[in-house]
Parts: C-alpha cells; sequence; structure tokens
C-alpha cells in the first residue's frame, strides 16, 4: 500500500504573519499620532487665532478721543493701543508682537504644542502662528 505523504509547510515562512503585524500596528500608531496631535495642533492654532483676534480688538478699541472730540476723526492712539494689545496677550499667557498705527492694530501670536505620540517618532513640539489685523469702524450714534 502506498501511503500519500503530508506535504510540510516550508520553513522559511515562519513568522511571516509576525512581522506583518508589526509593520501594520506600527503604521497604525503612527496614524493614531498624527490623529491625536493633528487635532491638538488645530486646537492650539485655533486658540492662536481667537487670541490674535481679541488683543487685536482690544488694541483697535483704544481710540485717540482729542481728536474724534474736536474733528470726529476716528483714529487709534497706536501707543495705548500696543500696550492694551500687549496687557491681552499676557492676560492670556500668548506671546506675539504688536505693531499699530493710526488706522489698525496687527497682532502676531506664537505657540507651541508639545505631542503625545508624535514623541515615539521625535517629533516633540508643534509650532503654529495666527495674525489678525483689527481697525475701529465709525458707527451711527443712537
Amino acid at each position: 500500500m502506498n501511503r500519500r505523504r503530508v506535504p510540510r509547510p516550508l520553513d522559511g515562512d515562519a513568522g511571516q504573519a509576525t512581522a506583518f503585524v508589526v509593520v501594520l500596528l506600527t503604521g497604525l500608531l503612527l496614524l493614531a499620532g498624527l490623529v491625536l496631535d493633528g487635532g491638538n495642533a488645530l486646537s492650539a492654532r485655533t486658540r492662536a487665532l481667537d487670541v490674535a483676534q481679541s488683543a487685536a480688538r482690544a488694541g483697535a478699541q483704544q481710540l485717540d478721543l482729542s481728536l474724534y472730540r474736536t474733528t470726529s476723526q476716528v483714529r487709534i492712539d497706536p501707543e495705548q493701543a500696543i500696550r492694551a494689545a500687549q496687557a491681552f496677550l499676557a492676560a492670556a499667557r500668548v506671546s506675539g508682537e504688536v505693531t499699530a498705527t493710526t488706522v489698525s492694530v496687527t497682532v502676531i501670536t506664537h505657540t507651541a504644542t508639545r505631542t503625545q505620540l508624535l514623541q515615539l517618532v521625535g517629533v516633540r513640539t508643534l509650532h503654529a502662528s495666527a495674525t489678525a489685523t483689527a481697525a475701529p469702524t465709525p458707527g451711527s450714534q443712537p
């Protein structure tokens, strides 16, 4: 009687599934890091923009009142505007630069966010900045 032998798997295939799983999990971990840390960076950028806009508005409210009272012209007092915007940035604990003219106030804010998962691949912080400009708009009196 002839018996058929069952072929044995080749020894060279042993462990291929493990290597595939390791590569797949590494890719998924990087993707999760991009999603998590990217979301945190986007949130930080949104906050930087919010603070920049608010600081610019605070500066644009600093009008030259003596000029307005005598000529009805709406102009910003640049020195007071810079001080007001810088005070707003300090209260919000955000670093930035402020420039002001008699017609507008511009604020640039900078933030740095520490990463959580992307630290595994050497990315420790993500930087973001935002710019906002505000100008006074004369309105009608009631």
